[in-house]
């Protein structure tokens, strides 16, 4: 009677039945508890949570760039952001944990509730594909993009330093790949953004040539805009 309870309740808050209760056994599990744990289903949710956030913004927001939807998105499965989601869905209070993490308080750590949820995610995607892990995990998230401005997004990095260039008459900004690194699934571009007029260099990083780009076109601005505001 207390696992069918157990199961009941955790179906009326996660909002999926499971059809293979060991999934969410194991994606409560946390590896301090021994074998299975849940690190194999985190791996496989972060792809999902990230695929379901992604999905959201891009019906939402029509008409912004990468740039813009890459840092709503980071924004919204930030490990801070899922670990309020997973207390709001107690998980914590049903987390398994070795004695050294339920001593030391694991199952209020962002850390592991993030984790754990993730994990969760994975779980009723395997138990019951994407359409119905999406159906159900596509409102965990829908207060989180409400405050997120729905009408024009902000202009991205380089299009906003090329109009303040323009509208000074300067030369148009220089950029160009310092270096890049990291395995070829992981890859880490290095960029520098070079104006001749006034004479202003940064460099920034990212997962590609032209996130690292709006990363050094952002520095650029940092430089120039502080003394815009007090002339």
């Amino acid at each position: 009677m207390a696992v069918a309870t157990e199961r009941t309740m955790m179906r009326d808050r996660i909002g999926h039945a499971f059809a293979d209760p060991s999934l969410l056994a194991q994606a409560l599990t946390h590896r301090s508890a021994g074998s299975p744990h849940n690190e194999r289903l985190e791996f496989l949710g972060d792809g999902v949570v990230n695929l379901i956030a992604a999905e959201a913004l891009y019906a939402r927001w029509p008409g912004a760039d990468e740039g813009v939807l890459t840092r709503a998105r980071a924004e919204l499965v930030r490990e801070a952001a899922l670990a309020v989601i997973a207390r709001g869905l107690e998980l914590g209070e049903r987390l398994t944990l070795g004695p050294g993490e339920l001593k030391s308080g694991g199952f209020r750590r962002d850390s592991i509730l993030a984790d754990a949820l993730e994990a969760v995610v994975a779980a009723i995607y395997l138990d019951a594909g994407y359409e119905a892990c999406r159906a159900v995990v596509l409102p965990w998230f829908e207060p989180a993009p409400a405050p997120l401005p729905a009408g024009r997004p902000e202009k991205d990095a380089k299009t906003r330093l090329q109009e303040w260039l323009q509208a000074r008459q300067r030369p148009l900004p220089a950029y160009e790949l310092v270096s890049e690194s990291g395995e070829e699934h992981a890859k880490v571009f290095l960029c520098r953004c070079t104006l001749s007029e006034p004479a202003v260099s940064a460099e920034g990083q990212g997962t590609s040539r032209r996130l690292a780009e709006q990363a050094a076109a952002a520095a650029v601005l940092d430089r120039l805009e502080p003394p815009l505001r007090h002339p």
